[in-house]
């Protein structure tokens, strides 16, 4: 019986892109695991069964017997858990392609061991019609390694003021709907939106920042900012827009998500809203999560993300709030940003921070700090994300998609910025030490990614 192993250098596997939905040709066993299943709570050693791009069987019984006929990958102990769901990536194509590709993104986010990433309509063109959705969808095919969605613009243009097409939008093929990264200040407006989107049962994803308080600001309001000299904009920007979306949908009855809160009070708002029966829900950067307003100090451009990093107050807020359930979903908030927008002084240089790749090593520092349980944390990456968004993945169960990723737990690792595979590298976590990385990504049962060791070579782009 052959076994196989992680090998000692780390490979990108292309699928042609009809492959990458067909089933295994080979049954492939996943003996010597961990299991974590962050639906069902499971976690115990074990194995999985891999047939036709499905998961055929999982539990105790497979920790070290194998079907006949099948491959065998020795998992030597590691963590088997279902593939990470990233809910806002924001790619440069269309218009943009010189800061992402979708086919860049999806290499860095199986790197990642994320098998599903949910692209933002911030694009040039933005994704506001029907033939963008499916041009979006056919790219994807196409060039993409790993599962690809798309939410569509609820606003023409992103401009807040023209509601699109939600239904037509939805048929196409829209997991759901969102301004991007700017809000809609016109509260008729999103109420109309929010109204019109309840009959198609859609949900709404809302970046929640007050564009009158937040103008010309570059990070948190607040004394780092008043010493660094730069303009700040206050928690209560974003905690207005979180409170009025909250009445509205009161009012309206329809399914919200705040795309990603940062702060205490804005949190409170939405537990609020849930204790109502509110059908309400909230994300958090892994930035936010990780980061404070402190790594500003130095002006370096790659900590300008939006919402801007907060105070450490806030930032415990946002931990204590993944430990406890009440934030719903943790998300890369992948935007980059090449060398021309990012060299600059901070005060003029474009927000946004690559993070796909980096999304799980990063967020594993808070199960290490024991601030978070592992599978409450992969619950908010993978079948959180999954129920929110009506996906079938982000399970490990018997007819589930097998959208898996092996993860050693305690590799210790620093990034590297020019190793990423993201077309930009404008990475906060930069030369950042980091313990914990994902070994194998496959996606419906096809292996696309496997690490092993420090290999600086990289498949051509």
């Amino acid at each position: 019986m052959k076994t196989l192993r992680a090998s000692p250098m780390s490979t990108i596997v292309n699928l042609p892109p009809t492959e990458k939905q067909k089933p295994s040709r080979t049954p492939q066993v996943f003996l010597n695991a961990r299991l974590i299943d962050p639906e069902s709570g499971r976690d115990e050693p074990g194995g999985l069964f891999v047939q036709d791009g499905l998961i055929a069987d999982i539990g105790p019984h497979l920790r070290r017997n194998a079907p006949e006929g099948a491959a065998v990958i020795d998992c030597q102990g590691h963590v088997l858990c279902p593939g990470l769901i990233d809910a806002q990536v924001f790619s440069g194509e269309p218009g943009q392609e010189h800061r992402e590709t979708l086919k860049t993104a999806s290499r860095a986010a199986a790197a990642g061991g994320v098998t599903t990433m949910v692209v933002m309509p911030d694009t040039s063109p933005v994704i506001d019609q029907v033939a963008l959705v499916d041009f979006i969808q056919r790219r994807a095919r196409d060039n993409a390694i790993v599962h690809v969605h798309t939410m569509a613009a609820m606003t023409r243009g992103l401009g807040g003021e023209e509601m699109t097409e939600i239904g037509l939008l939805k048929r196409a093929g829209a997991i759901a709907f969102t301004n991007g990264k700017s809000s809609i200040a016109n509260t008729r407006v999103m109420r109309n939106v929010l109204n019109y989107a309840k009959d198609f049962d859609a949900l709404i994803v809302h970046h929640c920042e007050d564009p009158y308080l937040s103008a010309t600001a570059s990070m948190n309001s607040g004394e780092v900012a008043t010493r660094l000299g730069l303009a700040g904009v206050p928690t209560v920007a974003e905690t207005i827009v979180v409170e009025r979306d909250v009445r509205l949908v009161e009012k309206t009855g329809s399914r919200y998500h705040a795309s990603t809160i940062s702060c205490g009070q804005s949190l409170d708002v939405i537990r609020a809203a849930k204790a109502r029966g509110l059908k309400v829900s909230c994300g958090v950067s892994i930035n936010h999560l990780t980061l404070n307003e402190n790594d500003v100090t130095g002006y370096r451009t790659f900590f300008k993300v939006r919402p801007p990093l907060r105070h450490e107050d806030d930032r415990k807020a946002m931990v204590e709030g993944i430990a406890s359930g009440d934030i719903d979903i943790i998300v890369s908030s992948h935007d980059p940003q090449d060398a021309d927008v990012k060299r600059r002084p901070f005060q003029e240089a474009a927000d946004g921070a690559a993070g796909l790749e980096t999304l799980l090593p990063v967020a594993l520092r808070l199960f290490h700090s024991g601030d978070v349980g592992l599978v409450q944390l992969l619950k908010a990456m993978t079948v959180n994300p999954a129920k929110l968004l009506g996906l079938h993945s982000g399970r490990l169960k018997k007819g589930a998609i097998a959208d898996i990723i092996l993860v050693d737990l305690n590799e210790p690792w620093v990034v590297n910025k020019d190793l990423l595979r993201s077309r930009s590298k404008n990475s906060p976590f930069d030369e950042a030490r980091l313990q914990g990385r994902v070994l194998r990504t496959l996606v419906a049962g096809e292996t696309v990614y496997q690490y092993a060791g420090n290999s600086a070579s990289l498949p051509a782009v």
